[in-house]
């Protein structure tokens, strides 16, 4: 173990572990065995296959290869639920998407910590990227379903849809998927890809514990051929996926003729264009989370540097100096850049192309630090002297390997990004403008950014040219994809007040009675009390709370970390501390009283017995032989406080008095005009005079007509009122 001498002299990175608590009791509660998730319900598991850590090589869970009968029962419980989806409504529709929002937020720690196990991307990336992007998914869908009618006159839902998603964003391509099929009206059937399908049933699981209807989301596994059979099925009216262009290739030819809708998001070789006025010290941050972020393992990964010859050598300098420091490790560590490859096929392409790109003669650069040797890593590796024509330079590598080219001229820049058989994006890094806005449209890709890398948002369409695929995911532009032209029959003849066909071809905003029923809740998230006002938690998780049968009525936030400023929070309890023990209760009994209670009573007041005197129905009633104290809902508690009648009587007038002039400060009368000790923890219960009560009566004056309190003036003795005539009270102070 490092010893505090060394580890402060080397101010080395100590390991920051993510507890895999969460994820390992799901995994044990559903005993590690999955089964299909089809018509709500889990089925039980058949042949299964095993899903491992890639970070370790550990066993995860046995899933279940769904054969072509699960694809026919899974397409035929999407078909039979169509109709009642579709008949509830934009808003019923839209109601269950921002349910599942709210879900995915409620365990997004669960789904971050199970995506890393997974998929082995760093939990920084999962936790702070990914599931933020997921919720943020559905609730922007939400939105659009709430829209439907009025933004997409004379369209209808597609259908049953058929979605194939990828190892590389597990949770986030099924957002992508998903959301705007549900919020367009379809039901869906979905197939997570074979090495990570962990965090797709989970998702399966909330679903069920929402209460979404029985086959609107069915959730199957296995490997390629379970996808073919979903392609080939003719009962499946849109394919959308996201993968390899070969596998594109293959499904275009499946499903010509067959008069599916298809989307495609394929590779891509995403050219980083560097002109010579660029901020270098940007740009390799840019590169990091251009082609080393989710271990390079992303389709539109800005796998060329085009570098301006002039400024080549700096870059690559700060480039090297850069990738001595990333750090390759489990992917449950937060101090970790680089996490694991996916599996071990993955593994051996990258080390393939690597030697290839070295048998060709371009110059490979790695850190002088070694990876991990158990498990799938691998170093962040940079080829220099590179030509056009390599096949590192041409072929999609998928990991964390770029390679390095330079040019001249602006134009010379943009024929060696376009020098590629892939369209999906681009990156272009200057500090001038205009010649950063006169390259991106001539750069063919369907995203490019300027000066950054890796921005998405589901109100932005994505998708690419060429061999990168077509159609878009996200937006606008995404939700055509699940949407059909409504082509009505031509009618024999007009009828008077007959109903134009576009219009009636759309379906009925109102959700049926009984269909109504059925929606979720509104989620509110119950608040916690931080820093003298309410707010959310932000835990990652969320606490059952069950009746009193051990059922589930429903659930809250898990702790909330601390926020803020350390010198602020600690401010905020030096001053608390500064406060008499008299004045420490008022707050609490303050907070804990119902609001519907009178203002008046939240510090707590010496009371007449009489319940009318308690409602201040009768403000001149008689007190009692002996006064009550009502700790300001404290616990509901109503004690005697012991005052003689007498006193009573005085507390009663004096807190009459001040229901006119409200001081100001903790010395100038309080909300009931007395000062309360003893009461709710603080205190001796005692003040000037001996009084049992610690009350403090507050000034016997009346405010003009029409005025409102300043404060008091010392000097003078009098207490002001601001009034239209800016006229002052002459009431003098008591002595």
């Amino acid at each position: 173990m490092t010893d505090v001498k060394t580890a402060f002299e080397s101010l080395a990175w100590g390991p920051a572990p993510e507890s895999a608590a969460p994820a390992r009791e799901w995994l044990d509660a559903h005993g590690r065995r999955f089964g299909l998730y089809v018509n709500g319900a889990w089925g039980e598991p058949g042949d299964t296959f095993t899903v491992r850590d890639p970070a370790t090589g550990a066993e995860l869970a046995l899933v279940t290869q769904a054969s072509d009968a699960d694809v026919d029962a899974a397409v035929a419980a999407a078909r039979a639920a169509l109709p009642g989806w579709q008949a509830l409504g934009p808003h019923g529709r839209a109601r269950w998407l921002y349910a599942i929002s709210r879900g995915i937020q409620r365990r997004s720690r669960l789904f971050a910590v199970l995506e890393s196990l997974d998929n082995g991307k760093p939990i920084r990336e999962s936790r702070d990227i990914d599931i933020p992007l997921v919720a943020r998914h559905f609730a922007h869908h939400a939105g659009w379903a709430q829209l439907l009618e009025s933004e997409f006159p004379g369209t209808t839902a597609v259908g049953v849809a058929g979605q194939i998603i990828p190892w590389n964003f597990p949770l986030l391509m099924l957002a992508w998927k998903i959301a705007p099929a549900l919020a367009a009206g379809n039901t869906v059937v979905l197939k997570p890809a074979e090495y990570t399908p962990l965090t797709a049933l989970c998702f399966a699981d909330m679903l069920r514990e929402l209460g979404l209807p029985p086959g609107v989301v069915n959730i199957i596994t296995g490997d390629g051929r379970t996808g073919q059979a979903m392609v080939a099925h003719p009962d499946i009216d849109k394919i959308a996926f996201t993968g390899s262009t070969d596998v594109g290739r293959a499904i275009r030819a499946a499903t010509a003729g067959s008069g599916k809708k298809l989307t495609l998001e394929l590779g891509g070789k995403s050219p980083f264009v560097v002109f010579d006025d660029a901020d270098l010290d940007s740009v390799v941050e840019g590169v990091v989370d251009a082609i080393w972020f989710n271990q390079g393992q992303v389709c539109c990964a800005g796998s060329r540097i085009l570098v301006a010859e002039s400024v080549a050598e700096a870059l690559v300098a700060k480039l090297r100096a850069r990738m001595e420091k990333l750090r390759v490790g489990s992917p449950l560590d937060k101090a970790v850049d680089i996490g694991a490859i996916v599996a071990p096929v993955q593994l051996e392409r990258i080390s393939a192309l690597v030697e290839q790109g070295k048998t060709e003669g371009a110059t490979c650069w790695q850190p002088s630090w070694s990876v991990p040797q158990e498990g799938l890593f691998y170093p962040p590796t940079l080829f220099t002297n590179v030509s056009p024509a390599a096949v590192i330079a041409q072929e999609e590598i998928f990991g964390p390997v770029v390679v390095l080219m330079t040019f001249r001229t602006p134009d010379e820049a943009v024929e060696l990004a376009n020098n590629t058989r892939y369209g999906l994006a681009a990156s272009v890094w200057s500090e001038n403008l205009n010649l950063a806005l006169d390259a991106a449209p001539r750069i063919k890709a369907g995203t490019v950014w300027v000066n950054c890398t890796n921005a998405f948002d589901a109100a932005s369409g994505f998708g690419g040219y060429r061999e990168s695929g077509y159609g878009r995911e996200g937006g606008r532009e995404g939700l055509y994809e699940y949407l059909k032209e409504v082509r009505p029959e031509p009618a024999a003849a007009p009828r008077s007040g007959a109903v134009d066909p576009g219009r009636a071809a759309t379906p009925s905003a109102a959700p049926l009675r009984g269909a109504a029923a059925n929606l979720p809740p509104i989620d509110r998230t119950p608040k916690l009390y931080v820093g003298g006002k309410q707010a959310r938690p932000d835990s990652g998780y969320a606490l059952d709370v069950l009746t009193l049968d051990g059922g589930r009525a429903g659930e809250v936030g898990g702790p909330r970390q601390p926020q803020g400023h350390p010198q602020r929070r600690r401010g905020g309890a030096q001053g608390a501390a500064r406060l008499a023990a008299r004045h420490r209760p008022q707050p609490i009994a303050g907070a804990l009283l119902p609001r519907r209670e009178p203002r008046r009573a939240r510090a707590g007041v010496c009371r007449a017995a009489a319940a009318a005197h308690w409602r201040g129905r009768a403000r001149g009633s008689r007190c009692g032989d002996r006064a009550l104290l009502h700790l300001g809902g404290v616990g509901g508690q109503v004690r005697r406080c012991g005052a003689p009648h007498a006193d009573a009587q005085r507390h009663a007038r004096d807190a009459r008095a001040d229901r006119g002039d409200r001081h100001r400060g903790p010395r100038r009368g309080a909300a009931a005009g007395v000062r309360l000790a003893g009461a709710a923890g603080g205190g001796d219960g005692q003040r000037r005079g001996g009084d049992p009560l610690g009350a403090v009566p507050a000034p016997r004056h009346r405010p003009l007509p029409g005025a409102r309190d300043v404060g008091c003036s010392r000097r003078r003795g009098e207490h002001r009122h601001r009034t239209p005539q800016r006229a002052a009270c002459s009431a003098r102070r008591p002595r």
